[in-house]
């Protein structure tokens, strides 16, 4: 059992973010693969195996797929970026068949997720928060209990605790991952499985647009476009996404650059907003089929051959 222990600053640096990111989520669906399932992910497994056939059987039983806690521990060390599945490992062929097809539904219900836990703070406080995160985890003024991980005190030493809830993280109600902290702070992936009637919008079966403008520009820098239908910062964009500030820059910087998102600077806040051209591309009007050695060359110039002329003009 782990142990973290609270004091009055940690209590003030404590928050939710919606998400632990995809390439984390994308190991804790390896988990959930490798495990029995119940209802609410009956479906999400039926339609993944289909895609990934050596996964339909749990390790020991044929199925040789490697061990759920490595690919976890991997992505840790990747840490921030779903572009970061090109590596060599078990994580890309995941993120694609299990995690990709649904992202935009998962970080929305994330979200909601999110949401709603920040109310049980504004009602109740923090300790509230804390006390109700999972049915398993216990709060004990000032320390949360976390069965299921390791023998372990864990000391926040004022430096807070970042809470972020998961789809896929079903056999354990709470995993540390002290690894992925930003500014000194630890994050606790927290179960938030959803009920049945929740799991049937999640699993809607994908059209070919959302796998064919990830292959185009990349899976992260796809999710970035649909947040920035809604214009946002770079910090409140890396929240949405689960990836570091740095990241999100990153990403932004690559968007800017392919005519994809403008960025503007009002005193001391930047504002990114898609582009008439990220629009067409985000509504399936400029998508090609392009080899992953040449997308980067030919994203611009495709898109640009495919947006009417007087939307390039303005």
């Amino acid at each position: 059992m782990q142990r973290i222990h609270f004091d009055a600053a940690d209590f003030a640096r404590t928050r939710l973010r919606p998400t632990v990111g995809p390439l984390v989520e994308t190991a804790f669906a390896a988990g959930l693969l490798s495990r029995s399932v119940g209802a609410p992910y009956a479906r999400w497994r039926g339609q993944v195996t289909k895609r990934l056939p050596r996964w339909s059987s749990p390790p020991g039983h044929g199925g040789g797929v490697p061990d759920p806690e490595a690919l976890i521990e991997q992505a840790e060390r990747y840490g921030e970026d779903a572009g970061a599945v090109d590596r060599p490992s078990e994580l890309p062929d995941v993120w694609q068949a299990a995690v990709a097809p649904y992202w935009d539904q998962l970080r929305a219900y994330l979200e909601a997720e999110c949401e709603a836990r920040g109310r049980i703070v504004m009602a109740g406080g923090v300790e509230q928060l804390l006390a109700t995160l999972h049915p398993r985890m216990i709060w004990r003024s000032p320390v949360l209990e976390i069965p299921g991980g390791p023998d372990e005190d864990i000391h926040l030493d004022g430096r807070g605790l970042v809470l972020v809830p998961s789809v896929f993280l079903n056999h354990r109600p709470g995993r540390l991952m002290a690894a992925t902290a930003e500014n000194g702070q630890a994050v606790l992936a927290f179960a938030a499985p959803p009920d049945p009637a929740r799991a049937a919008a999640l699993w809607e079966e994908p059209d070919g647009r959302e796998q064919s403008l990830g292959a185009l520009v990349g899976q992260t820098r796809a999710a970035a476009l649909r947040v920035l239908r809604a214009t946002c910062t770079t910090s409140q964009l890396a929240d949405q996404l689960g990836i570091s500030a740095a990241g999100a820059s990153q990403h932004t910087a690559v968007l800017r650059e392919t005519g994809l998102i403008t960025t503007r600077r009002i005193r001391n806040t930047v504002l990114h907003t898609v582009t008439p051209l990220g629009v067409a591309l985000l509504d399936g009007r400029v998508v090609r089929s392009v080899s992953p050695q040449n997308a980067v060359r030919q994203r611009t110039r495709s898109a640009l051959e495919s947006v009417p002329q007087q939307r390039r003009a303005s």
